[in-house]
C-alpha cells in the first residue's frame, strides 16, 4: 500500500508539471524590450507577440523601456512575474559584453535570466566608403600595419558588436587603429560615406540605406561564408583578413531564473514555431536578420563561449563603461 502511494505521488509530479505548462498562461504576458519603437529587434519582437497572442489566447504585450544602457528595461523585468508572464528581450551586449564592462551591474547575466531561445542573429559588413582606396581588408590591415594608429573606425558607443568586431579585428592582426564614437548610427555611416572614417562594421538595417544608394561598398561579411544576398561579397578570411574570424549581433528571449522546465520548454516550442513562419522570414530579409536554431542547452553553451571571447576582446582594448 505504501508502495503504491510513493508511486503515485512520484508520477504525479510531472504530471502535474505538464498539466501547469498545457494551461499556461493564463493571464496577459508582457514581453519587456529595452529597444525604441521602430527598431529593428523591436519590430522583430512585435510580431512574435501577435503570433503567440494567437497560439496562448491571452494578450501579449510589448512595452518598450529603452535607455541606460538597457538598465530600466532590466529593472522593471527583475520586478515583475516570475511565472514567466513577464518576459525581456536582451541582445548579446547585455549577456556576454557589459558583465565585462562594468565593474558592478544591477543584474548577474547567469542568475537573473534563463534566455529561452534566440531570436535572431544578423552578421556585419566591413564597410568603406564607395571612393575609398581600400578594395579588400588586406588593404586596410597593411595600411593600418604601415601605419600604426592612423587609421580609424567608428561606432555608436563602448561596447557595442561594432565596436568590438572591429576591436577583436585590431586583436587578431597585431594592429592598432582609433575608434571614433558618433552619437547615432546615421552619423556613423554618413561618416563612412564621406571618408571621416576608414571603415565601419554594419548591418543591412543600419549601413544598408547607403550601401544600395552606392555611397558605401561592402568589402567584406563577419560570417563564416558568404551571405546569400551578396554572394559576391566575400568572406572577412577570402578578403585577407584572419582566418576564423567571425562576429554576429544576436538577441533573445528570457524568462526568470527558475521558471519551470515544462513552461519554458512550452515557450521555447511556441516561440520556434513562430519563427518558422514564412512571413516572419520576410520581415528578417528585410532587416538582413536570420534564424538561429539551437537547443536551450545548445544556446547557453554558444552564450558562454561569446562570454569568453567578448572577455578576451575587451582585456586587450582596455574598453571600460565605469
Amino acid at each position: 500500500m505504501l508502495s503504491a502511494a510513493i508511486a503515485a505521488l512520484a508520477t504525479s509530479v510531472p504530471l502535474h508539471a505538464l498539466a501547469q505548462a498545457t494551461e499556461w498562461p493564463t493571464k496577459p504576458v508582457r514581453i519587456i524590450t529595452p529597444f525604441p519603437t521602430g527598431g529593428g529587434p523591436e519590430a522583430v519582437v512585435r510580431v512574435l507577440a501577435e503570433k503567440l497572442q494567437k497560439k496562448w489566447g491571452q494578450p501579449v504585450v510589448v512595452e518598450n523601456k529603452p535607455g541606460a544602457n538597457g538598465f530600466i528595461a532590466i529593472d522593471a523585468f527583475k520586478r515583475g512575474a516570475t511565472d514567466g508572464t513577464d518576459l525581456i528581450q536582451l541582445d548579446n551586449v547585455h549577456l556576454v559584453a557589459y558583465p565585462h564592462l562594468f565593474k558592478k551591474l544591477p543584474y548577474d547575466p547567469v542568475k537573473d535570466f534563463e534566455p529561452i531561445a534566440p531570436l535572431f542573429r544578423t552578421y556585419f559588413f566591413v564597410g568603406v566608403s564607395a571612393t575609398s582606396k581600400y578594395k579588400t581588408v588586406g588593404d586596410i590591415l597593411a595600411d593600418a600595419k604601415a601605419h600604426p594608429g592612423a587609421l580609424n573606425y567608428g561606432s555608436w558607443s563602448v561596447g557595442n558588436p561594432v565596436h568590438l568586431g572591429s576591436a577583436l579585428l585590431e586583436s587578431m592582426t597585431s594592429t592598432e587603429m582609433q575608434h571614433v564614437i558618433y552619437k547615432e548610427t546615421s552619423m556613423l555611416y554618413t561618416g563612412v560615406a564621406n571618408g571621416e572614417l576608414n571603415f565601419a562594421l554594419g548591418s543591412l538595417a543600419t549601413a544598408g540605406p547607403l550601401q544600395r544608394s552606392g555611397k558605401i561598398k561592402f568589402i567584406a561579411v563577419t560570417a563564416p561564408k558568404r551571405h546569400p544576398a551578396f554572394p559576391d561579397v566575400p568572406t572577412v578570411a577570402e578578403s585577407g583578413g584572419p582566418a576564423g574570424y567571425e562576429m554576429t549581433g544576436w538577441t533573445t528571449i528570457a524568462a526568470p531564473k527558475g521558471l519551470p522546465k515544462a513552461v519554458a520548454d512550452k515557450i521555447q516550442r511556441d516561440v520556434e514555431a513562430a519563427l518558422a513562419e514564412p512571413d516572419i522570414k520576410e520581415r528578417y530579409a528585410t532587416f538582413g536578420y536570420e534564424i538561429f536554431p539551437a537547443t536551450r542547452d545548445q544556446f547557453h553553451g554558444f552564450i558562454a563561449s561569446e562570454s569568453t571571447k567578448y572577455a578576451d576582446v575587451i582585456k586587450r582594448a582596455k574598453a571600460s563603461l565605469d
